[in-house]
C-alpha cells in the first residue's frame, strides 16, 4: 500500500510517503506558509521516491483539531489531489497523531488552542491501536476532565503553553511530558495504513476538517 499523508493543522507542515511501512517524509516550520510550500515540497517528495499521484492508494491528512486556517488548507489540499488522481481520503486527529509517536501505554494529548483553552484528549494503547479515554475536547486548561489512574504521558503544545496549570489537574498522575511535539505526517500515515486497510477510506469529496470549536474570535465585550 503507497499513502501519501498531510499535515498542516499548527505551524508546523509534515509529509509523508507511506509505502507498506517504510517511511520518507518532511517537516518544517512554516508558520503562515503553508499553501505555499506544501506542493512544491510534495513534488520534490515524490519525485525522489519515483512516484506520481496515481499510482498511489489514498491520501491521509490531519483532520484537527488545530488552526482553523490550517485545517482549511490541509482538507482542501487533500481533497483536490485526490480528486485530480481519483484517490481516497482519510482523515486523522491530530490528537490521536500525537499519542501515535510516544511508546506510550496511556496518553493525554493536549494542543494549545489559543484564546487560554486546549484541545484535550486521552487514549490507552489498545494492541495496535488505540482506545479512547477521554473524547477530544476543547477546554479552560484548568477545566480539563478528570482520568483515572496514573503513568499518562503528557504531549502536545498545551503542555508548554499550560503545564503547570494540566499538571495541578493531574497531580500524581502524569509521569512524563512533551511539550514541544506538534502533530507529524509520519503518524497520520500509520493511522490511517489502518483505515484505509479496514475499507474505511471516503471519497474526496466527503473529506472535512475536524473543527470542535465553532468560534474563530472573541467579541470586544468578550475580551
Amino acid at each position: 500500500m503507497k499513502l501519501l499523508a498531510l499535515d498542516t493543522s499548527t505551524e508546523y507542515l509534515s509529509l509523508c510517503l507511506w509505502q507498506d511501512g517504510a517511511m520518507l517524509s518532511r517537516d518544517l516550520l512554516a508558520g503562515q506558509k503553508h499553501s505555499q510550500l506544501i506542493l512544491p515540497m510534495l513534488g520534490e517528495m515524490l519525485a525522489e521516491a519515483g512516484l506520481t499521484l496515481p499510482e498511489l492508494d489514498g491520501i491521509a491528512f490531519g483532520a484537527g483539531p488545530g488552526s482553523f486556517t490550517g485545517l482549511r488548507i490541509g482538507c482542501g489540499v487533500a481533497q483536490g489531489l485526490a480528486f485530480g488522481a481519483n484517490l481516497p481520503v482519510v482523515g486523522v486527529s491530530t490528537l490521536l497523531a500525537l499519542a501515535q509517536q510516544t511508546d506510550a501505554e496511556r496518553v493525554i494529548a493536549c494542543l494549545d488552542a489559543r484564546m487560554g483553552e486546549v484541545y484535550h484528549a486521552a487514549y490507552v494503547r489498545h494492541g495496535s491501536g488505540w482506545q479512547i479515554a477521554c473524547e477530544p475536547g476543547l477546554y479552560k486548561p484548568q477545566d480539563v476532565p478528570s482520568i483515572e489512574g496514573g503513568a499518562w504521558f503528557g504531549i502536545g503544545s498545551g503542555w508548554a503553553a499550560y503545564g503547570d496549570i494540566l499538571n495541578a489537574c493531574y497531580a500524581g498522575q502524569v509521569d512524563k511530558c512533551n511539550g514541544q511535539a506538534f502533530p507529524h505526517a509520519r503518524d497520520i500515515a500509520a493511522l490511517a495504513a489502518n483505515e484505509f486497510a479496514a475499507g474505511k477510506a471516503l471519497p474526496a469529496a466527503e473529506a472535512a476538517p475536524i473543527y470542535i470549536r465553532n468560534k474563530v474570535a472573541l467579541t470586544m465585550a468578550e475580551r
